[in-house]
Formats: C-alpha cells, sequence, structure tokens
C-alpha cells in the first residue's frame, strides 16, 4: 500500500480519545495538523459499571467511521504504568560494546525473561566519543510485558487498524516537550545543556512527570489523577460520581464554590506534596541539573486556583501548556482542539516521533508483528514473480522439447560408440601409469630403508657407550678402599620398550617425573637445612651441584612423538651416614639423573656426518630420565680380598666380609635415535611403521 505521508496519533486514555492527523512542515520544527479527533466515552474506563473493552471498541469504531486511515501511520500510546522505563549512565566503553552491555542491563533491570517482554533502547544525546571509545554515554531501555502489549492492540486490531508504532505515555510527553520546548539536542552544548522543563500531565488515576533538558531524560508516575478530586466531592457532598465530575468541570458555576474547593484541599495539598517530593528525589539523583519551568498539562490542571497553589507550594513558575509552538494547520484551530488542547500532549508526542523528528524513537510493537506484515505486504509481488518464472519455465521446456523431437539417433550412434571406445582406452592408459607411479614409488621406499639403515647401524652402540659414559666413577688414582665411598652406579639390567607416541608413556610417569625433579626452590629450601657433610678422613664434602631441574634442562615442555624408553635396573652403596643428603634417590639424581640431562661429559659418535667427534646426549636423542621406582636401604654382606700374606698354592685366599649399604632403583628415560647432524624423527602420526626393536 502507497504511504501518503501522513500519520495518525492516537492516544487511548481512561476518559476518551484522542487522535491527531499530522505531517512535516516545511520548518523542521513545526507538524501540520489535518485533523483532529476527541472522542469520550460514556463514562470513565475505571469506573466498577463501566466495561473498558467495549468503550474503547465504540470510539474506535466512531473514529473509523468518521476518519479514513488508509495509507497513514499510525502511532498509538499506552499508559506509564503499563511499561517499565530505565535511564543508565555507561561507563567509559567501545561504542561497538554498547549492545552487549544494554543487552546485560536488560537482563538486570527487567524484572521479567527477555523472552516473556518486548524491549527496546536508544543511546540518549550527549555524551563524547572518541577514537572509537564513549564517554559519560546515556541509554534508555523500555519494556512491556507481551501479553499487556497484545492485549493493549487488541482493539484496534479487531477494528482492522494496523499499529506502525507503539509507545509509553511518559516517552511520547518527552518527545513532545523536547520538540516543542527546547532547542535542537543536534545544535545545542552538552556542556551547557539548558534548564530542565518539567512537565506535569495529569490524568484520570494517574499523572505522569517527566523531566528533561533535551539530554537527559527523568520520569515518574504519580497515584494521583483527576478522579482524585471527583471522589473527594464524592465523599465530601455526598453525591453521585457522575454529579461530583460535573461539579468537578464547572466549580466555579456552583452554587456553593467554596464548598467544593474546601472538600478538594487535601486532594490539592497531596498533589502539591507528592510533585514536591519528586522534585527532590529528581534534584538529588542530578545535582548539576536547573529546573526553569513547570508545565501542567491534562484536562484535570483545568481546575481553577490548581496551577497557582502549585507555584505557591513549590516556589517555581508553575503554568498551564496551552500553547504549542510546533503545531500549524488547519486542525490547530479546531474546535475540538481547543477545547480539548491541554489534553493533546501525548497525541502530539506520538506524531513527532513517527514523523521521525522525535529525540526517543523506540517503538514496543512486537517484531513478529512487523516481520508478518511486511511478508503479507510482499505477497502480490512475490506471485507475479512466482507466474513469470513459471511462464517462463513453460517457454523454456516447449523449446528443449521442440529440438528433442526434431533429434535422430541415427545420425550420431556412429561418433557415440568411437568416443566411448576412445574414452575406455584412455582410461585404462591412466590406470597403467597410476600402477608404474605406485610401483615406483614402492622401490623408493624400500631404498630409503637400506639408505636409513646405514646411518642407523651404529646407534644402539652409541647408546651403550653413551649410558657406560653417563655412569658415575672416581678419578683414577682416587678411588676409595671403602665400597660405600666411592661414586659408582651398578648396572643390573638394560631393557627397552618403542612407543608409537612417548607422550603417553610421560603421561603415566608424570607423577615420578615430579618427584625426581623438584623445583629449584624446593631443593634450595631442603639444603638449607641440612647440616655440613664431611668425608671418612673428615674432611667437608663440596655441596651438591646437581640440583636437577628439569626446567633448565627440558623447561616445561613433555617428549611427543615415536621413541624408545630405555630402562636401567641398578644399584649403589653410596648409603652411609656421613653421605646423609646426598645417598639413596639423591645420589641417583646427582649423578645418573643429572648426566641424562645433558650435564654431564659428551659422546663420541660412531658414525654418521659428525663420527669420531663429541656430542651433548641431547643431539642423539637422551631425555626425560625419571627415577620410577627406588627401594629402601637394604643390607648387603660383601666379600673383598684380605690385606694378610698370600696363601700356599692350591689354598683359599684370605677374604674379609664387609656390610654395605645397598639401595636399589629403576631408571627410565626417552630415546629417540637420531644421527648427529641428521633430521630429527617424524612426529608419531607421520611414522610409516615402527622400528625393529633393537638390542638390548
Amino acid at each position: 500500500m502507497a504511504r501518503t505521508g501522513y500519520v495518525w496519533a492516537i492516544d487511548i486514555g481512561r476518559c476518551g480519545l484522542k487522535a491527531l492527523r499530522a505531517r512535516r512542515s516545511d520548518d523542521p520544527r513545526k507538524l501540520l495538523i489535518d485533523a483532529v479527533e476527541s472522542i469520550e466515552y460514556p463514562m470513565i474506563l475505571t469506573q466498577p459499571e463501566a466495561d473498558p473493552v467495549e468503550l474503547v471498541r465504540q470510539a474506535l469504531l466512531e473514529f473509523k467511521g468518521r476518519q479514513s486511515i488508509r495509507g497513514d501511520k499510525v502511532a498509538v500510546s499506552v499508559p506509564g504504568q503499563a511499561g517499565l522505563s530505565k535511564f543508565i549512565k555507561l561507563p567509559p566503553i567501545e561504542a561497538k560494546k554498547i549492545p552487549d552491555i544494554v543487552r546485560y542491563e536488560a537482563r538486570q533491570q527487567i524484572p521479567f525473561p527477555l523472552e516473556q517482554v518486548v524491549w527496546d533502547w536508544q543511546r540518549l544525546a550527549g555524551g563524547m566519543e572518541e577514537g572509537g571509545f564513549v564517554i559519560d554515554a546515556e541509554v534508555a531501555i523500555f519494556a512491556m510485558k507481551r501479553e499487556q502489549v497484545y492485549k493493549a492492540l487488541s482493539p484496534l486490531t479487531e477494528a482492522g487498524i494496523e499499529v506502525d508504532v507503539l509507545q509509553l505515555s511518559p516517552v511520547a510527553l518527552a518527545n513532545m516537550l523536547v520538540f516543542d520546548q527546547l532547542p535542537d539536542p543536534a545544535t545545542a552544548d552538552p556542556t551547557k545543556p539548558p534548564d530542565s522543563i518539567v512537565l506535569v500531565s495529569s490524568g484520570v488515576d494517574t499523572t505522569d512527570i517527566v523531566i528533561t533538558n533535551g539530554f537527559r531524560i527523568w520520569q515518574r508516575s504519580m497515584p494521583i489523577g483527576g478522579n482524585a478530586f471527583t471522589k473527594a466531592i464524592v465523599q465530601g457532598m455526598k453525591l453521585t460520581f457522575a454529579k461530583a465530575e460535573h461539579l468537578k468541570r464547572n466549580a466555579v458555576k456552583a452554587e456553593d464554590p467554596k464548598m467544593v474547593f474546601k472538600v478538594m484541599r487535601p486532594v490539592f495539598n497531596e498533589f502539591a506534596s507528592e510533585l514536591q517530593r519528586s522534585l527532590n528525589y529528581f534534584t538529588g539523583t542530578d545535582r548539576n541539573a536547573k529546573i526553569g519551568k513547570v508545565y501542567l498539562l491534562g484536562n484535570a490542571v483545568k481546575l481553577r486556583g490548581l496551577s497557582d497553589f502549585v507555584s505557591k507550594q513549590l516556589q517555581l513558575d508553575v503554568q498551564r501548556l496551552e500553547s504549542f509552538r510546533g503545531l500549524d494547520g488547519p486542525g490547530v484551530n479546531s474546535p475540538e482542539f481547543r477545547e480539548n488542547k491541554l489534553a493533546f500532549g501525548t497525541a502530539y508526542g506520538l506524531a513527532v516521533q513517527t514523523v521521525g523528528d522525535a529525540t526517543v524513537r523506540t517503538n514496543l510493537l512486537p517484531p513478529a508483528i512487523l516481520r508478518d506484515r511486511l511478508i503479507e505486504s510482499k505477497k502480490p509481488a512475490t506471485a507475479l514473480t512466482l507466474v513469470a518464472l513459471l511462464v517462463g519455465g513453460l517457454l523454456g521446456f516447449a523449446g528443449t522439447y521442440s529440438a528433442w523431437t526434431t533429434y535422430a539417433d541415427t545420425l550420431y550412434r556412429g561418433a557415440f560408440s568411437k568416443a566411448d571406445a576412445v574414452a575406455s582406452r584412455s582410461q585404462k592408459v591412466i590406470g597403467e601409469v597410476e600402477a608404474a607411479k605406485g610401483g615406483r614409488e614402492a622401490a623408493i621406499a624400500e631404498q630409503q630403508i637400506f639408505i636409513d639403515a646405514t646411518a642407523r647401524r651404529f646407534q644402539a652402540i652409541d647408546l651403550m657407550r653413551a649410558i657406560n659414559g653417563l655412569l658415575p666413577r672416581d678419578k683414577q688414582g682416587k678411588i676409595p678402599a671403602n665400597p660405600a665411598d666411592r661414586n659408582e652406579i651398578h648396572v643390573d639390567a638394560i631393557d627397552c620398550e618403542w612407543f608409537p607416541d612417548l607422550a603417553g608413556w610421560f603421561a603415566g610417569v608424570k607423577e615420578k617425573w615430579d618427584e625426581t625433579h623438584p623445583r629449584s626452590e624446593e631443593v634450595e629450601a631442603v639444603a638449607a637445612f641440612q647440616p655440613p657433610q664431611v668425608g671418612p678422613d673428615g674432611e667437608p664434602l663440596p655441596a651438591a651441584a646437581a640440583k636437577t631441574d628439569a626446567a633448565a634442562a627440558n623447561g616445561d615442555a613433555t617428549p611427543s612423538g615415536a621413541g624408545w624408553v630405555i630402562q636401567i635396573n641398578g644399584h649403589h652403596f653410596h648409603n652411609e651416614p656421613h653421605h646423609k643428603g646426598h645417598e639413596g634417590a639423591q645420589f641417583v639424581r646427582e649423578t645418573l639423573v643429572r648426566n641424562l640431562l645433558g650435564e654431564g661429559d659428551e659422546v663420541i659418535v660412531t658414525a654418521g656426518p659428525l663420527a669420531g667427534k663429541s656430542v651433548s646426549v641431547k643431539e642423539l636423542g637422551i631425555g626425560f630420565p625419571v627415577i620410577v621406582q627406588a627401594s629402601t636401604v637394604k643390607m648387603v654382606r660383601m666379600q673383598r680380598p684380605g690385606t694378610g700374606e698370600k696363601t700356599a698354592p692350591g689354598q683359599a685366599a684370605d677374604v674379609d666380609e664387609v656390610k654395605l649399604r645397598q639401595f636399589d632403583f629403576i631408571v627410565q628415560f626417552c630415546w629417540q635415535p637420531t644421527v648427529p647432524g641428521s633430521d630429527k624423527p617424524k612426529p608419531a602420526g607421520q611414522l610409516d611403521a615402527a622400528p625393529a626393536a633393537a638390542d638390548n
């Protein structure tokens, strides 16, 4: 449907329906009002005997009977207490992260799951943005329960009115106030904002208070409205509600005006006190704000003397908002508008938003309604497109069918047979080529096995030489007589096992790894409480240099890839009391483990690019030594040659028996065989096959 450029702003109140038909003017700060509607219900919706649904339905039908809304956009308001309004000050933040912060705040501020509400938000004018960061920004969040939204839309849907904008009344009033009474926020200086204007819009049961300076908005609803004055007359003068309502509207013409105002005096006081409390709360939350004028709006504020009374109580400039600067056109001069001007504030604000000139542009209309409406509007065009496609498809099929019927199989049968024969021969040749490639690659792989074997044939010998060279020993000529004082480790057995991925082995010995390689600070802390050590001759022993620090040797890495796990079963006798701190497993750490970490002597290579040269343990592929098993120290007896005279031929030698403290252990370490100077082994996933087991 083509749009006319006009909008209908409909305010469905408690006592009547107010509507404005408006469009943009050539003046950007004015609206042209083309038509005005003011339909009062037979009774107020909140009266006990009233049927609100039926009264609103009848008013909408009367409205549609008088006016045509075809092609016009429609905006409707709902009372402020039907929804939730939150104004949140944001911390300094990147502009692109504002939507995420708003969604988080919505979940915190809205007391219902977001799936049960319709909500919208907008960043307000003001704040600074520099380098992608926003400072002093404020956002407004508005929400309404989904069931309440559909309840508010129900009478309009039944009347055949499609709504484009659904807005809370206080927000519509704020838009009206900024558009009509304040300078354009786009041209105003946010560091020097104008004085805040207070708008007090009195309805039937509640009064909406809206305070804004164009940059910040604050709103609250007071539970006092026009009905409070009527009820005071009912109770004070013992009248029916209808007579009391008539007397309130014509209090000056009553037989006893003083009596009427006397019974309403408590409501005057309560109204002014509640308004004063609201203003005090606002100034307490925003101490930089300055309140300028206070405007009263709504038919209830027509009461004689109300504005003067409130002005005196608040000590502020209070007056009725009876002149709208931003409205023009024939509708402004109509009797309906002049007589009910104070009741058109909400409709005015709705019109400002719908034509696109509002400060706050949020919309609580459910997205599903807009989506369904968009789909419905596209159906005619979609149907025409489908018909065009169908016609095009039929024409194409007709052409193809015509060409197919003219085809003669005999004309092409021979060519097709030759083409099939050529394709068959081509596939056969391709298969032969692929088979030849496979055979060549297999031969190259077998050749590579023999080439690699040349470099690997001395690896087991290099390993055994390395282990022998890494065992601790005393210097020649300085070997102690007592075996317990010798720096010796005796190897009982060497075994090996192949692992496709050494990480699996390491995971099983991780706890033993941590015991074998304590952190440096732990070793130093223990050493600080150890007494100085002396040898059998009474001389102090040097401090242990072997603080096996796994971080220093292998970092925090773990072994990976394929390789061998070499196991050494051994024992030593370096366990005497004067060896305290350097006996048992610690002696193994300080000697064999330390050397396997690469802190000992280098090893001479047998073959390869570096044959005959000394290389480090790491270059041989040795690493990650772990003491996986350690026994308690046990006493053993051993025979040693005596120091007496030589025995006669055929007689047994004179021998002594010596008691020694024996410590048994098992050490495992990784071996990923390499020829120094050659490539490292492939990772586990790239190995073609596990190598054959090495000799023990």
